[in-house]
């Protein structure tokens, strides 16, 4: 039997849990033909040698905002180069199939931090659908580098349905006929194979640009009748419901877990919602998320939370950062674009008055601590202060810790750099949440807050935890992040036994180690050179695989990675081991 690639030697991890073996695999026409005990006849194919390795099914991201930088660098190669082979994206109510271009930037750029000058010049030069299957379709034709499967927003809908600005004015309720042209866009994407909707109840997400700024996303304003309605279509389908409850008002996540009931003969509602945390601002409610959707799901409910397996590090430059959205006073001087009008604010007496009292209450709902002798700084023009924490130097200067920060705003504006770690700070929590079954590994939001923070590598990062402190088996960790995720989105993914599509990452265990906590920066072409936050772990992923085609080997990705599509759009419910005969590319696995 003729191989393309032979791959010898390595312990294989097929996705399900099951124990993993010494195995050597043969792929032939972007599929696994052959799992053999014994040597393969490698005639004519290409030898990886696996020994030592580990060859495991490549990696599901459930959660990331790429919608427009796969527009712009299909490749996606930040995440390939750390083994993700399925990037997830149209999350949190955001998506860019129905939106016009200026529209997107307003969704876009405040929210998540994208450059909004990038995010109307993608759109504007790429854009040429008008439906979701042309969306598809049009994603089909540019050189993908992984899989890519998606959520329709219900912010994209809204907007493109009501107009924007109808969209976000609580004064406005959608027609009978807005309501329905929303049904049957939805039921459009159902059929063109996405995922489900995304929404976004929380209204800490404000928009950008002039017309409409400081408004919550249009999905916050949707009626419970508008709810509803989606939502039995995506119930009638079994599809997915992510979304992100009210923080402002905990008790609103009550009906959301009721909603995933199936009762009265009908279907549960597959729901997925961000995000159980061990949260440094409410270390108590990491206990009830795990009794709270196991509650949900013995009531006959199908809800997950997702879930990020490390420290939540965020870093930011001066005060731009979503977290200040959380308060009026920190919302109040993101508000403002204009670096004087800014500063003017931040040097009032009255605005830091509002913003100490705001810090201080500690009792208020809140993603961040608020705690600025938890804040640290890593650059900054004054160097004296470079290693300190804001509250350290307001102990020196004499000052609150809030005027120790608003100062320093002040007078150096975006060039004063900062991080702090927001959750997922104690390992033994951490490991708790990692292993709740009501848990989906996932929410790293690659391709937005790219100055923010980098969690491309999560999976690899989880997978050091479970080999090197035992807390659950490499197997099931690889389960966790593969055959469980594909499962219950239904996509053809996640799995690497015969028959499956060859998406694979060969890993190196012994390099499961320090570097993978390590945070560089590197320049985003595509976004005009900016420099984004990355990880770089290079001896750590071997190799990745994407439909048999070998896209990224020990630092170097293939000599045509981002001209050639490798990767297809996932759409739910295809048959096991579907290749688009597009991706296949035999022999050619020639490294740049």
């Amino acid at each position: 039997m003729a191989y393309d690639i032979v791959i010898t030697n390595g312990r294989w991890f097929d996705g399900t849990g099951g124990p993993s073996a010494i195995r050597h695999l043969g792929l032939r026409d972007g599929r696994v033909a052959t799992v053999s005990v014994t040597e393969l006849d490698a005639d004519g194919a290409q030898v990886v040698d696996a020994a030592g390795a580990w060859v495991m099914p490549g990696f599901i991201d459930i959660h990331t905002h790429y919608d427009v930088e796969v527009l712009a660098a299909p490749g996606l190669g930040e995440s390939v180069r750390h083994g993700v082979t399925t990037a997830i994206f149209g999350s949190c109510s955001l998506s860019t199939v129905h939106v016009d271009p200026l529209d997107a930037a307003d969704l876009f750029s405040r929210v998540e931090a994208i450059p909004r000058e990038h995010v109307i010049g993608v759109l504007k030069q790429r854009k040429s659908w008008s439906t979701a299957e042309e969306y598809v379709d049009a994603l089909e034709r540019l050189p993908l580098g992984p899989n890519v499967a998606m959520f329709l927003g219900q912010s994209d809908l809204r907007s493109a349905v009501m107009g924007l600005g109808r969209a976000t004015d609580k004064r406005v309720k959608p027609s009978e006929a807005e309501l329905r042209q929303m049904e049957l866009l939805l039921a459009d994407a159902l059929r063109a194979g996405m995922l489900g909707l995304s929404e976004m109840l929380n209204p800490w997400d404000k928009l950008d640009g002039e017309r409409y700024r400081s408004r919550t996303l249009p999905s916050t304003f949707a009626t419970r009748t508008e709810r509803r309605r989606l939502h039995r279509l995506i119930r009638s389908a079994g599809r997915v419901v992510q979304s992100i409850p009210n923080l402002t008002v905990p008790i609103a996540l009550f009906p959301a877990l009721w909603e995933s009931v199936g009762r009265r003969g009908r279907k549960p509602l597959k729901t997925s919602y961000l995000t159980a945390a061990d949260v440094k601002a409410n270390p108590l409610l990491m206990h009830i998320m795990g009794p709270l959707a196991r509650m949900a799901n013995l009531l006959g409910g199908n809800f997950r939370w997702q879930h990020l397996p490390v420290p939540f590090q965020v870093f930011a430059d001066g005060i731009d950062l979503v977290i200040f959205e959380e308060f009026g006073a920190g919302a109040a001087a993101l508000h403002l674009k204009d670096q004087v009008e800014r500063n003017a604010l931040l040097q009032d007496e009255a605005y830091r008055r509002r913003f100490r009292r705001d810090y201080e209450r500690k009792w208020s709902p809140r993603i961040w601590h608020r705690d600025f002798y938890d804040a640290h700084i890593v650059a900054c023009p004054d160097s004296s202060v470079v290693g300190k924490t804001f509250g350290q130097v307001g102990d020196e200067r004499g000052l609150h810790p809030v005027d120790a920060f608003l100062d320093m705003v002040v007078a150096h504006g975006p060039a004063v750099r900062w991080h702090t770690t927001i959750s997922g700070h104690r390992p033994k929590a951490l490991n708790k949440l990692s292993s709740l079954p009501e848990v989906q590994m996932g929410f790293s939001d690659a391709g937005a807050h790219l100055r923010n923070m980098a969690f491309y590598n999560f999976p690899l990062r989880l997978l050091r935890r479970a080999h090197r402190e035992g807390f659950m088996t490499v197997e099931r960790a690889v389960h966790r992040l593969t055959g469980e995720l594909a499962a219950w989105y239904g996509i053809d993914a996640g799995f690497l036994g015969e028959g499956d599509r060859a998406d694979l990452v060969i890993i190196d265990p012994d390099r499961l180690d320090s570097s993978l906590d390590q945070i560089e920066e590197a320049p985003v072409e595509a976004f005009g050179g900016m420099r984004r936050m990355v990880n770089r772990n290079d001896a750590t992923v071997l190799a990745t695989f994407v439909a048999g085609n070998l896209v990224y080997r020990a630092g170097r990705f293939g000599a045509d990675f981002g001209r050639r599509r490798t990767g297809r759009f996932l759409r739910v419910g295809e048959a096991r081991g579907t290749v688009d005969p597009g991706t296949i590319g035999g022999r050619e696995t020639t490294l740049a």
